[in-house]
């Protein structure tokens, strides 16, 4: 595709990352097949053809208004049409450049621009497992859009003791620990029994992709670099990997390279914490390995969701079913559009809910169809979407492998 850059655009960064990437797309459409905002809409401007034509004439000098805006942000950015496009297009790295453009010419309504400051702020605070906590304790009182977004209380059993000489860092993430701290410590006890040592950087917070995909590319950049910062001296004392057990947080960090590219104090660092992460079912043929003879799985169908961030943002499929399979574990991906978004999308359910309460309905009547006794997934944002639509145990595939894991003798 063709692109010429108004005069504000050329010569900056953003300009020509985004003219590369225009330039493989030959407007194909084969993307708009697997896009779920135009199954839903139908709408050409809410698919990536249409979106890539919005962001074209921006940055061709066409003023936006408030309705590319809302094209744009009604995108999940669940990266599906990556996953399709014949040409290797990177509609990702593409639409956080539209959206910082637009963002810097069309003012939002008052209203969005506090929801969206408490978004960016409030997830990755502080504050935000008191005020989990708090919500927890009064969770039946609360209105149903409300409670849906506070699970249950969970308890998480014993972080292991036991030290190796293989380490790997996990990054605890800013909204897991109060919402599902159970994730974290089975990861660290089917690590401990396959003889490595989780490491948490008590100074690693959010891995910016909240602030970053809200438009405050700067804060989340800010975060990149802090976390870079706590895990560097591990990185010197020889972890291993970095591992994600959370897949929105893992494309993230992966990305670190290309975020932070054309920072000179931090690009090489970015580079090497990217070579480094793994996400935990990329762990999965050792694990399996080590394994094999320590774990009892329960009977009974299990259905297995995987992330967008998994499987079109990583690029990983097959792995957890397959390896849990060899376990013992009958888990399975829904028949029906195991591609497609549930709905979650980070911050996307709190910001177009009645679109992601679509998606969320539509992912679990494939899944339920299977009948199985519980749903799993590997991303805590899915996790707590599906949960909020069915009234079946929907958790991370690790805690099932944890609890079938033999005492350790």
């Amino acid at each position: 595709m063709q692109t010429q850059l108004a005069p504000e655009y050329l010569g900056t960064a953003d300009g020509r990352a985004a003219e590369a990437i225009l330039r493989k797309c030959v407007h194909c459409g084969f993307c708009t097949a697997t896009c779920p905002t135009y199954q839903l809409l139908g709408d050409e401007l809410d698919g990536p053809r249409g979106r890539i034509y919005l962001i074209k004439r921006v940055l061709e000098g066409e003023t936006p208004t408030r309705k590319t805006q809302l094209h744009l942000d009604r995108c999940l950015t669940c990266r599906n049409c990556e996953s399709t496009c014949p040409s290797g297009v990177q509609y990702g790295h593409l639409v956080d450049i539209g959206r910082k453009l637009v963002e810097a010419k069309v003012e939002r309504p008052t209203s969005e621009r506090v929801v969206r400051w408490l978004l960016k702020e409030g997830l990755p605070s502080p504050l935000f497992s008191p005020a989990m906590k708090m919500g927890q304790t009064v969770r039946g009182l609360l209105p149903e859009a409300l409670r849906n977004k506070v699970p249950a209380a969970q308890k998480s059993g014993a972080w292991p003791t036991r030290t190796h000489p293989r380490k790997m860092l996990l990054l605890a993430g800013c909204v897991q620990p109060a919402m599902a701290p159970n994730i974290n410590h089975a990861t660290a006890r089917v690590l401990d029994a396959c003889g490595i040592q989780t490491v948490i950087a008590p100074a690693a917070g959010c891995c910016g992709a909240v602030k970053f995909h809200l438009n405050d590319q700067d804060g989340g950049k800010a975060q990149m670099r802090a976390n870079i910062d706590a895990w560097w001296p591990h990185v010197q004392a020889g972890a291993e990997a970095i591992v994600m057990n959370a897949s929105g947080c893992g494309v993230m960090v992966k990305e670190y390279s290309h975020a932070l590219g054309d920072d000179p104090a931090y690009a090489a660092k970015a580079k090497r914490i990217s070579e480094l992460t793994r996400d935990l079912s990329e762990l999965m043929p050792e694990i399996a390995d080590k394994l094999r003879n320590k774990v009892v799985a329960r009977a009974g169908q299990i259905a297995y969701h995987p992330p967008c961030t998994l499987q079109h943002g990583q690029q990983l499929r097959g792995g957890v079913e397959m390896y849990m399979g060899e376990l013992g574990f009958e888990i399975k991906t829904c028949r029906v559009e195991p591609h497609l978004c549930c709905g979650s999308a980070g911050t996307y359910s709190v910001l177009n809910p009645s679109l992601s309460t679509q998606l969320r309905d539509r992912k679990l009547t494939h899944l339920q169809e299977m009948a199985p006794a519980q749903i799993v997934s590997a991303n805590i944002g899915c996790i707590t979407h599906l949960q909020s639509g069915t009234s079946l145990s929907v958790r991370h595939w690790v805690e099932l492998l944890d609890e079938a894991l033999q005492p350790v003798t």
